[in-house]
């Protein structure tokens, strides 16, 4: 009996293709370190003028001169901060008076504004809206002149009840513009709900939106404050050097003197910058969130 035998043909083994690595993320490929390269290169930029304030402002009167700028000071003094500390302190207790109101004020009507054009509408709407944002586009110095003497004709005093005035009314339009944005994300349901319960206009603001408000709040009162807090035009038109904000001191500061004292000018000039960067560094983060809240819609 003839047997059958089943020859198997030996399987030619394949070599296992080896996996590619995985990229390492904290690689330095050429398109990163250009655009590093770039980062610091902008930064020096920036950089620069802080170092020669700082520096400058620790130079004595001999010492701090433009051919001396850029080399750290022979004698580290206080001398420069204790006279801008003492010269611009008053100033900055009134800027203070004034730019907290006036950012509180223009959030909180630009926020009613926001609201209105955005879940109340009415017929002419966005032409009211278009109107508010074209205060946005007049240049200061367009309507100086025809505003001064409107401020005349009312006959309000001069210093800071008027310039709370002014940063109001020119904070209205960006104000305005931030939180219609934010309020066209809130979802119609909230509203329509409050209406259903029987909520009018203003119940509805006070008790659904403007507790969802608070990125909005932050975007708007930091602009606010450090809009105002650096205006300088506004402080010469309608203040003086005894009822004036910081900014108004500051040049009187750098000006008063026959001869330039670099000194003082550069630690005024950072001792008045400190208040807006306490605010960016304690809000800052707050700021670009708030700002991108409203940037998608829901």
């Amino acid at each position: 009996m003839a047997t059958l035998s089943t020859t198997t043909s030996p399987t030619t083994a394949r070599p296992a293709t080896p996996s590619p690595r995985p990229k390492r993320p904290g690689g330095f490929t050429l398109a990163r370190t250009l655009r590093y390269a770039a980062l610091l290169f902008f930064l020096l930029i920036v950089l620069i003028p802080v170092y020669v304030l700082l520096v400058t402002s620790f130079k004595g009167p001999g010492d701090a001169s433009p051919a001396r700028a850029w080399s750290l000071p022979s004698t580290w003094t206080l001398d420069n901060w204790r006279t801008a500390a003492d010269t611009l302190t008053p100033a900055i207790w009134r800027t203070l008076q004034m730019v907290i109101p006036s950012a509180i004020i223009a959030a909180l009507l630009g926020s009613i504004n926001g609201f209105v054009l955005s879940r109340w509408s009415f017929r002419g709407a966005n032409i009211v809206f278009t109107l508010i944002l074209f205060g946005m586009f007049i240049p200061y110095q367009a309507v100086i002149i025809p505003l001064n003497e409107l401020v005349l004709d009312l006959d309000l005093p001069s210093g800071v009840p008027t310039l709370i005035l002014l940063h109001v009314v020119f904070g209205i339009p960006i104000t305005t513009l931030i939180f219609r944005n934010y309020y066209q994300t809130v979802p119609h349901e909230l509203v329509e709900a409050a209406r259903i319960d029987g909520a009018g206009m203003l119940r509805t603001y006070w008790s659904v939106i403007l507790p969802i408000s608070i990125p909005s709040f932050v975007v708007v009162l930091i602009w606010q404050f450090t809009s105002a807090w650096n205006d300088f035009l506004f402080a010469v038109f309608f203040s003086s050097s005894q009822n004036g904000p910081v900014t108004l001191a500051l040049n009187n500061l750098a000006n008063g003197a026959l001869l330039q004292d670099y000194g003082v000018s550069m630690a005024g000039a950072l001792f008045a910058s400190l208040p807006t960067l306490l605010v960016y560094i304690v809000l800052g983060r707050y700021f670009v969130g708030g700002l991108m809240s409203g940037s998608v819609k829901s």
